[in-house]
């Protein structure tokens, strides 16, 4: 049998300076670039740096510097003080990925008749925290439930 790990414990390492926190907090970081590019040009056709900025509610330098970044890692064609930004290969295949973990996370919030206000502001708080294996788990539960109402409907959600 696995010993299941001390509250404490699990608390004390996920605070550890060395334990990843600070690579964690630039992914999430990161992600929410490519996902506000991603759903701007879907929306709009395009995204420009103001935009970007406008929707993550940071300064224009700010994101020009990340713009560099995203740049440089491959992720984003932006030519500082261009007027677009445009995803990569790369960059689409990770917006593909987030839109589907963002998806799958709120149809599975949806299940339990959570309202939509709330499920946005869930999803959004929860997605970069999850492994992509339990992610994938939270799918085949939600297709279950889709294919199945009448055993969900045995569970009784007030």
């Amino acid at each position: 049998m696995v010993k299941e790990e001390r509250r404490l414990d699990s608390l004390k390492r996920a605070h550890n300076p060395t334990s990843g926190d600070a690579a964690r907090r630039e992914s999430v970081r990161i992600e929410d670039y490519i996902e506000i590019i991603h759903e701007l040009i879907n929306e709009y056709e395009q995204a420009s740096p103001g935009d970007v900025a406008d929707h993550l509610h940071v300064s224009k330098p700010t994101v020009s510097k990340m713009l560099q970044r995203l740049d440089l890692a491959g992720l984003v064609e932006y030519e500082r003080y261009g007027r677009e930004v445009t995803l990569t290969e790369g960059g689409l295949s990770l917006a593909t990925m987030l839109r589907h973990r963002h998806s799958v996370i709120s149809d599975f919030l949806r299940h339990l008749r959570i309202d939509d206000e709330i499920i946005h502001a869930d999803t959004e708080g929860i997605e970069h925290h999850l492994h992509p294996d339990t992610v994938e788990r939270l799918s085949d539960l939600a297709d279950f439930i889709s294919s199945n109402p009448d055993w969900w409907d045995k569970f009784k959600l007030s």
